[in-house]
């Protein structure tokens, strides 16, 4: 018997993960895919939004700019990569200045500090590669980018640590009321939880009718992206936003945290919640509308790869945060779209105030609140990395030629706490495969420590999901 089941391992379950591991519960999070943020958390923009976009009163806001003033805190807790880089709003037509206005009227009814209009010419002299047609920004220093990915892993593995248990490859085929509990029937076991949270992200309105009949529709909407190479990650310095429309924020033009260029998303609602696949015309639309931002928009050749993720959207256009009014005990964390990633420092702490007032645990005198990330040998200064090499041979032979990851970072990523059993695993938490040629020369050797490492034949070796096998 468990105290609490939590279904999904994205952002929203692992911060959940970590802040019950706070106390003493016997937790446990259930994931159909085969590691954490195998979903929507792998694949948005790493924006951490200030808050000026969400309507007043609405849990968005308010979760916006406490998580977005907590997550500097959180990355040095943590160890993953954070930047406040600041953003603008830019405006090309008069006729969207009133626009512009209500997005700063929002940002000051939510608490968002220090922003202002400016003009055309003084957005250009903070980003001089701004469109000529540019006539006034919002800018906004509180506005961050991260990493998605080393946020969720970061989560997930400080939870770990303190205890929480994770059950990869088990999809929630059907919940079931109990005496006392609810029996969660996966693919694989059966388990039994007296509290249930549900944080399955674009299948979450599937969880729910599980158990409720109040109604809950999930709708997936895809956005897609075109990633640039480091040599055009300088085009810009703060991360620039168009005027949102009714489907989004728009599509952005923003540096990440490793240095790449990232142009997107589209904003397509879709039936298929697998439907991650990218199109010609999702390319050209958001490289089109990029354009309108910039000057000398990059060439094509020097995008090195495209992707897609499915935002969870729900008809209200907020978070639902609650326990479910006809299922005692099931609580729902659905609808988590945008700002949802900047909203995950405070998102655990938010469910857990449901939580805990129904088991009353004890708060753990000996949590870790700290975690050490992998340390990644290229970033360290010489005389650190001379000891380590040192210590260590393996940091010495470089595998990911064009990220500079070497076999002690992928052996690490492999043994840590929920260590990496696929490539992209490994990908997401080195970043080996990620550079200019796209694991083109690194696979190889990534799978073969891989093998070794954890005894599997190389036809073993998956990708990412379970048919995804490269040999």
């Amino acid at each position: 018997m468990y105290d609490v089941c939590i279904i999904g391992a994205g952002v929203t379950g692992s911060s959940i993960a970590r802040e019950l591991s706070k106390y003493d519960l016997k937790t446990i999070v259930v994931e159909r895919g085969l590691d954490v943020c195998e979903g929507t958390s792998k694949a948005n923009s790493g924006i951490v939004h200030a808050g000026f976009d969400a309507e007043p009163g609405t849990l968005k806001a308010k979760l916006n700019r406490e998580g977005n003033e907590r997550m500097e805190q959180l990355s040095k807790d943590l160890d993953f990569s954070f930047k406040r880089n600041g953003s603008m709003v830019i405006c090309c037509e008069e006729s969207g200045m009133d626009t512009l206005k209500k997005l700063m009227s929002n940002g000051e009814k939510n608490g968002v500090k220090n922003m202002k209009i400016i003009s055309g010419d003084e957005a250009r002299a903070k980003e001089p590669n701004l469109s000529k047609n540019v006539i006034a920004a919002l800018d906004v220093p509180m506005g961050g980018i991260v990493c998605p990915f080393e946020l969720t892993i970061a989560l997930a593995e400080n939870a770990c640590v303190n205890g929480v248990e994770f059950a990869f490859d088990n999809e929630v085929k059907d919940i079931k009321r109990s005496t006392g509990c609810y029996k969660v029937i996966t693919s694989k076991r059966e388990i039994e939880a007296k509290i249930v949270i549900n944080a399955a992200g674009v299948y979450a309105d599937r969880i729910h009718s599980m158990v409720s009949t109040v109604p809950m529709k999930i709708t997936a909407r895809r956005g897609q992206y075109c990633l640039y190479d480091k040599q055009t990650g300088k085009m810009v310095s703060r991360t620039i936003f168009q005027l949102p429309s009714k489907l989004g924020k728009g599509v952005l033009f923003t540096p990440t945290v490793h240095g790449n260029l990232l142009v997107g998303p589209t904003a397509e609602d879709i039936d298929d919640k697998e439907g991650t696949n990218t199109t010609a015309e999702g390319m050209n639309y958001a490289r089109m509308k990029a354009s309108e931002s910039v000057e000398n928009m990059p060439a094509g050749r020097m995008m090195i790869t495209s992707f897609s993720g499915l935002r969870a959207h729900e008809e209200g256009d907020d978070f639902i945060i609650r326990e479910a009014e006809d299922a005692e005990n099931f609580i729902d964390a659905a609808g988590i779209e945008s700002p949802g990633l900047s909203c995950a420092p405070v998102i655990g702490e938010y469910v857990a105030n449901i939580v805990i007032p129904k088991l009353n645990p004890k708060k753990k005198e000996d949590f870790i609140a700290k975690r050490e990330g992998i340390r990644h040998i290229n970033s360290l200064p010489v005389e650190e990395r001379e000891r380590l090499i040192k210590e260590n041979s393996a940091y010495s032979v470089i595998v990911c030629r064009c990220e500079m990851i070497t076999e002690g970072e992928i052996l690490d990523a492999i043994h840590r706490p929920l260590g990496a059993r696929t490539l992209d695993g490994i990908k997401r938490r080195t970043r080996a495969g990620m550079g200019r040629c796209q694991a083109g020369f690194c696979t190889p050797r990534t799978m073969e420590l891989i093998s070794a490492e954890l005894g599997i034949s190389m036809e073993e070796i998956l990708k990412s999901g379970r048919d995804s096998h490269v040999l």
